[in-house]
């Protein structure tokens, strides 16, 4: 029996000491990340039996378990995944939204300027002075058109770097996971039933992290280790082997970046499943910050250079000459897929300016037949053959044949802002005169006037509209015209502010004539003073221009602010919801795995207690055998 009472001293001393031992280790980790609460499993030994019946032998210790979760550690994963998409994306578009809103830096006071020199010439339209303003306000605008496609640009080559970064840094974390499961697997199957606490630690903050990076899922095998995937399910870890991803440059548009797997055949890409942590974040900044935020950009510099130089061209400029381009318009921009085994080649160019929307479309060719996408919305459009105007762009097929899975890249926008330019370099060539000149016969006797005309749009101008053409009215109500390409009608009716229309011109009498009353329409020679072009440029201003006549140029450019303001907003009280769900997940994960030092400071005083009263055990059991000695 006093064997026992030695034997049941020296457990306990052992279940003390092994109790000590992991509260010192919990203190120490008490502000180690990832580290979760370890506990002594102890157990009663096997009882001795004996006539009086079963003595207790002591205590063992079973193992030493980690207090842990996997519910309450996955919601931790899941919220600090969110908030790191969360804070990467609103980080990201915050730039662009300081940019456009910009008072100073943003496209609103170049535009109101550069019109303000418009109305300027229409006030004195042959002063040299007010025309080499209106140039120089056109080259202010343009300069701040490519400023901020330039500004754009560098954030696009920016997120690129930080994709590049962010799949180094998965890839780094994905080997140590790995390893980790390696060193799990050897621990634990030379430990017997007793796992490796400390190493599942290390492994599950590691797979936090990578969580941050890019969303990641998780399933545990039986033998220890953890398989991680990423995106929609791609395998990145299984047991202890790494698959490591790949950047490449898209084989359909080579400003941005892939990721993938890389193998024999080229790089497997998975980069549309990759929503998750600040790789998924990136992306979509990308995505669906810049590239639209560069498409409106460039919808407004190509509607304004379209729409300005059509009403331009229906001008005179000061030396008598048509009016030319004002701007140069950028052309859309075609990008063929790289792997396309056809040889064809696809061409685009603008028809309708108003018509133009802020989406990309791609041309994919199959089964003889071509197929429009418009990227934004995925709406689609099937055509037998080319060339197809689609929201104010031609597509054609300009040489060439297209194989089956042949695919084209239109950007219709993408390169406006950085494309646009000024046309003109000397001011004399800006067509403020309207080249036509309206006349009332001197000996009229009628009280009817005729107003200033104007050519009618598009360009290019009629081939008579330079001819001189006479109205003579035979009545009060009728009127007789001659001029070359008029075809010389007569007794046309006569409606006081009609409008009257011939060779690509359109004038206005009002009142009432009398038969013998004349008005001419003649070339406008000499007219220096003529304002009334610049007039109707400085119009262009408020004209509704965009969109199919429902916006200007300032609204269009207000509307692209307006939403990336409005996701910035969004976006930021999402975030901080999403602090908060993180601050309420961690702390009920640490209520339950967290190291509490006041609980384990009572431990250890509890603990140290048991140690002496099982040395004291030992003690008084010693005595009692020394007492049987004496005997």
């Amino acid at each position: 029996m006093g064997g026992n009472v030695f034997n049941i001293g020296l457990t306990g001393l052992n279940a003390a000491q092994a109790n000590l031992v992991t509260t010192g280790h919990n203190i120490a980790n008490a502000a180690t990340p990832g580290f979760h609460r370890q506990r002594v499993e102890l157990q009663s030994s096997f009882p001795q039996p004996s006539g009086d019946g079963m003595f207790g032998t002591g205590v063992d210790v079973h193992t030493i378990t980690r207090v842990y979760s996997d519910f309450l550690d996955g919601q931790v994963a899941a919220a600090q995944g969110r908030l790191a998409y969360l804070e990467t994306y609103r980080d990201q578009i915050a730039q662009i939204d300081n940019l456009l809103a910009d008072p100073n830096a943003g496209l609103t006071p170049a535009l109101a300027e550069f019109f303000t020199t418009v109305q300027e010439v229409g006030a004195d339209p042959e002063a040299a002075a007010t025309r080499q303003g209106m140039l120089s306000g056109a080259a202010t605008l343009v300069s701040r058109f490519q400023a901020l496609e330039t500004h754009l640009s560098a954030m696009y080559r920016a997120a690129n770097s930080q994709v590049t970064d962010l799949v180094t840094s998965i890839n780094g974390l994905a080997k140590e996971i790995a390893g980790l499961n390696h060193g799990i697997v050897v621990a634990e199957a030379s430990g017997g039933t007793h796992a490796a606490n400390d190493l599942r630690d290390q492994r599950d903050a590691i797979i936090a992290q990578l969580n941050t990076l890019t969303g990641a899922t998780t399933a545990t095998q039986t033998d220890g280790s953890i398989n991680v995937m990423i995106g929609n399910g791609q395998n990145l870890v299984v047991g202890d082997i790494a698959l490591s991803l790949a950047v490449a440059v898209s084989k359909e548009d080579t400003r941005r970046l892939e990721i993938g797997y890389a193998g024999a055949n080229g790089t497997s890409i998975i980069t549309s499943s990759l929503s998750g942590g600040s790789l998924g974040a990136v992306l979509a900044f990308q995505r669906d910050g810049i590239d639209p935020t560069l498409n409106a950009l460039g919808r407004v510099a190509t509607a304004l250079a379209f729409t300005f130089n059509a009403q331009h061209r229906l001008g005179q400029d000061l030396n008598g000459a048509a009016g030319g381009d004002f701007f140069s318009v950028p052309a859309p921009n075609v990008v063929a897929r790289a792997t396309n085994s056809g040889n064809a080649v696809v061409a685009a160019s603008l028809v309708d300016a108003g018509a133009l929307t802020t989406s990309d479309y791609r041309v994919t060719f199959n089964a003889g037949s071509y197929t429009v996408t418009r990227l934004s919305d995925a709406s689609t459009s099937v055509y037998a053959s080319l060339p197809q105007s689609v929201d104010g762009v031609r597509i054609a097929l300009a040489s060439g044949a297209p194989a089956n899975g042949d695919s084209f890249l239109v950007q219709p926008t993408r390169g406006g802002a950085r494309g646009i330019a000024l046309a003109l370099i000397d001011g004399a060539q800006i067509a403020a005169a309207a080249p036509i000149r309206t006349g009332a016969g001197s000996a009229n006797t009628g009280k009817a006037a005729i107003d200033g005309g104007s050519v009618n749009a598009p360009p290019p101008p009629d081939p008579n509209l330079l001819q001189p053409v006479t109205f003579t009215f035979t009545a009060a109500n009728t009127f007789d015209v001659t001029g070359a390409g008029t075809g010389n009608p007569s007794g046309v009716a006569y409606v006081s502010g009609g409008a009257i229309t011939y060779n690509g011109w359109t004038v206005a009498i009002s009142g009432v004539p009398r038969a013998g009353d004349t008005f001419t329409i003649t070339p406008n020679a000499g007219g220096v003073s003529d304002n009334r072009n610049a007039n109707r440029l400085a119009m262009l201003q408020t004209a509704k221009t965009i969109g199919g006549a429902a916006t200007t140029y300032q609204g269009a450019y207000s509307q692209a602010v307006a939403s990336v303001g409005a996701k910035t907003r969004e976006v930021d009280v999402a975030a901080a919801a999403q602090q908060t769900l993180v601050s309420q997940t961690e702390m009920a994960q640490q209520g339950l795995s967290g190291v509490n030092l006041d609980e384990e400071a009572a431990n250890l005083i509890r603990y140290q207690q048991m140690y002496q009263a099982c040395g004291k055990l030992i003690e008084i059991a010693s005595k009692l055998f020394d007492s049987l000695l004496a005997l």
